[in-house]
């Protein structure tokens, strides 16, 4: 009996050691840099997002189609398994999603080889980047301008260009609705961040380069923390009540959904 418990005790041990070796050889092999992919698959309410076709029912009994779904996703920070924050270069960190567009990927250059857990990165542009003036946005003003993403320079970007047409009963025949919402000056700054934690360990090294998928709920703009009834107004856009709504509602719309840790030649 003696025997087989020592037998026993000896696997184990050596399982455990093996598994520890196989740690060791994985966090060896994390060296260098390469890309990690963030994809944002646009639905709405857990259905595919078809815009101008389908017809979709909120929670406010409004049935909508969209036509428009372009959001800002700015500022990205990867966290990696020790706590450990990678700031990507803040010029480089702007993106327009566009779904009519086709533009739903973002892709993060040159990231450090890591075991990256969350990421976190905000909704539109933040103040400080505005404050650089119009010379100070790079490429990304140009962008912004050719994805409808701004008002104007002194008006400045909009975060979220979400429109189509809805109907409810109240409002029986098809009527326009725009949902565009910023930040308007000092005074009402409706930037937001959301941080989100990987449900598996993204992978980047020379040989790995990993992809997140993200499923984004378009749904939430309206039917989220706050209700939105377009029957009460059905275009939001310079509104000192519903705009902060409007971007506080956002931040629920992201979801991870997985992660694939894929080899550098084809993700």
């Amino acid at each position: 009996m003696k025997t087989n418990i020592f037998k026993l005790a000896l696997i184990a041990m050596i399982t455990i050691l093996a598994s520890c070796s196989n740690d060791d050889e994985m966090n060896n092999e994390l060296t260098g840099t390469n890309d990690l992919v963030i994809e944002f698959d646009n639905g709405v309410n857990g259905d595919d997002l078809i815009l101008g076709a389908s017809s979709y029912i909120n929670s406010n009994g409004e049935s909508l189609k969209i036509d428009r779904f372009n959001y800002v996703v700015s500022n990205f920070v990867l966290i990696d398994a020790e706590g450990n924050e990678y700031v990507y270069p803040k010029n480089e960190s702007y993106f327009v999603i566009s779904e009519e567009a086709g533009e739903t990927e973002v892709i993060l250059k040159d990231i450090p080889a890591r075991k990256y857990t969350a990421i976190k990165f905000g909704i539109g542009v933040d103040q400080k980047k505005y404050q650089q003036g119009a010379e100070g946005q790079g490429d990304f003003l140009s962008i912004a301008e050719a994805h409808n993403m701004m008002w104007s320079w002194q008006a400045g970007y909009k975060f979220l260009n979400f429109e189509g047409q809805f109907t409810s009963a109240s409002v029986t025949e098809a009527t326009n609705f725009k949902v565009h919402m910023g930040s308007h000056g000092s005074s009402l700054d409706n930037y937001k961040e959301v941080n989100l934690d990987l449900n598996t360990q993204a992978l980047v090294s020379s040989e790995l380069s990993p992809i997140v998928h993200l499923m984004v709920d378009a749904n939430k703009v309206l039917d989220g923390q706050h209700k939105i009834k377009l029957s009460e107004k059905a275009v939001v856009m310079v509104d000192e009540v519903k705009s902060p709504q409007v971007a506080e509602n956002l931040t629920g719309m992201f979801l991870v959904d997985h992660v694939h840790n894929g080899d550098a030649s084809g993700h």
